[in-house]
């Protein structure tokens, strides 16, 4: 049985601790994906990014695609987690942590995850930069 985190933070995300939560039983390795908010998009500044979600839903969307790879991939502990509201330039926005036997399941599973994220997640991005305020097109 696969061990599942899943955090969704209106705070500081730390990757550091939420790493503590993998269940490594039997784990031979730990690949991990931290995504920044750049300090700019384009050659523009950028101030902040703000994440608007569909909450009740995100959770639920960050549960299923664990277990989808899960399955998929055989590993045996995921833990992902995603900011919603202000996040400021350096910051991190998403930590996916995955524990697996071997290394190969492992990125396959990361890299999987955040793509899966970036389609199904009910999450909505808007840039502030010192040219304006954009929404960045997409879910994710």
């Amino acid at each position: 049985m696969t061990s599942i985190a899943v955090e969704v933070l209106s705070t500081d995300l730390d990757p550091e601790l939420l790493r503590n939560l993998l269940d490594l039983d039997g784990c031979g390795s730990v690949v991990s994906f931290v995504g920044h908010t750049r300090g700019e998009d384009d050659g523009v500044e950028v101030e902040r990014l703000e994440f608007d979600a569909w909450e009740e839903k995100l959770s639920i969307v960050l549960r299923e695609i664990s277990e989808n790879a899960a399955e998929r991939f055989g590993v045996s502990s995921i833990v992902i987690a995603h900011r919603i509201g202000v996040v400021e330039p350096s910051e991190p926005i998403v930590c996916i942590h995955v524990g697996s036997p071997h290394r190969a399941e492992g990125f396959e599973a990361c890299s999987w995850l955040i793509s899966e994220l970036k389609a199904q997640a009910p999450l909505w991005k808007k840039e502030y930069r010192l040219d304006g305020e954009i929404w960045k097109a997409g879910l994710g």
